[in-house]
């Protein structure tokens, strides 16, 4: 076993690239595929980790006027990343008397999702809402059973938008997806009159009736869907890069990381790289995942660890000595999710602070 020379590294942090140009090329796709519906944008959870900010700005560049967030604090966090009043900023959890100065201040649209929210709202109005009715998915939203008087607390309010949420929108095969449409369909015929909201990315791929009006796309935006042995239209979006740290020779036998659950089987040529699940890499790609280097496969030796990650390189030599570095998920990210025994969601959202955010493209 020997250590070999290093390739000069000036900065030992990964680097989580986000592609703005190909989120922009995403939103283009999903327009595409609803000609007769206006396609929002799920900026919530910081973009699913990939920041709010510069993507929402590079979106509504592209065309977007309808963003959806989870929380009040990050409705905030986008009206003044777009320095602009006029695009909808939609907050899914919910109304809540207190935040009103903060719905009126950064022109914010509330979702009602039920009676007490509504009654709020009605004391204190902050502007238009959106209503969330449940169809079938049984977390938030009015029931069927709350539609009467539902129309009797929505008299006199600025409703902008009736929306729902689809269960198993990454089954295209599954009943429960007709059986949502049709409940929706029949509950808003008794609502006013209104801009309707039911599809994922998911519902999106599902066709033209599950678009409605306005649909609120968010893993395909940011290179995934769901359903990870479909076809993905969508094109890869995000890459973490590593740093190798340390490149050593080991022989037949030597084992490397934690457990020593690798084993050497003839001389291999290993990179140890800055960056471990503490950056988002997940602990399933231990002995099973890899890395590209100058778009070939290094397959990850032993686990991975809370900073640091093994990789064979051997053959790589001259790709490594031209400047080329390892790089985690990209085309690889549905590879990933499925080691994890997940989905790309929790993928992307799981990715660390750590990782210094690099953008391409214009934000």
């Amino acid at each position: 076993m020997s250590v070999l020379a290093t390739p000069s590294v000036e900065n030992t942090r990964s680097r989580l690239v986000v592609d703005l140009d190909a989120i922009a090329r995403n939103f283009q796709t999903l327009q595409k595929l609803t000609p007769t519906a206006e396609t929002g944008a799920v900026v919530k959870a910081n973009a699913y980790g990939l920041g709010a900010g510069p993507v929402a700005r590079r979106l509504m560049k592209e065309g977007a006027r309808t963003f959806f967030v989870a929380t009040v604090e990050e409705g905030v966090e986008v009206r003044e990343a777009l320095a602009d009043p006029t695009p909808d900023i939609w907050v899914f959890s919910g109304y809540r008397a207190k935040d009103r100065p903060l719905y009126v201040k950064h022109r914010l649209g509330a979702v009602l999702n039920q009676p007490g929210e509504t009654a709020q709202f009605r004391a204190a109005p902050a502007g238009p809402c959106a209503v969330h009715i449940d169809t079938g998915m049984s977390r938030l939203g009015y029931g069927a059973g709350d539609i009467s008087g539902l129309l009797n607390a929505l008299q006199n309010l600025d409703v902008s938008l009736v929306m729902s949420h689809l269960a198993c929108s990454e089954e295209s095969a599954s009943t429960n997806n007709l059986r949502q449409l049709e409940r929706f369909t029949a509950l808003t015929n008794a609502l006013p009159e209104t801009r309707l909201s039911l599809a994922n990315t998911g519902g999106v791929l599902l066709g033209e009736r599950y678009q409605f009006d306005v649909t609120r796309p968010g893993i395909g935006l940011y290179g995934a869907t769901a359903d990870l042995s479909a076809d993905n239209p969508f094109e890869p979006v995000v890459t973490l890069e590593a740093p190798i740290l340390q490149l050593r020779e080991i022989d037949a036998g030597d084992t490397v990381g934690y457990g020593a659950t690798y084993v050497a089987h003839s001389p291999r040529l290993v990179a140890t790289v800055g960056a471990g699940y503490a950056d988002g890499l997940p602990r399933a790609l231990s002995g099973a995942g890899c890395a590209r280097i100058a778009g070939l496969r290094a397959p990850v030796l032993g686990r991975v660890s809370m900073d640091l990650t093994t990789l064979d390189v051997t053959g790589l030599e001259h790709e490594i000595s031209q400047g080329a570095v390892p790089e985690f998920l990209g085309p690889d990210l549905y590879q990933a999710a499925a080691l994890d025994n997940t989905l790309p969601y929790e993928t992307l959202t799981g990715l660390g602070a750590r990782a210094e955010r690099i953008y391409k493209g214009t934000p």
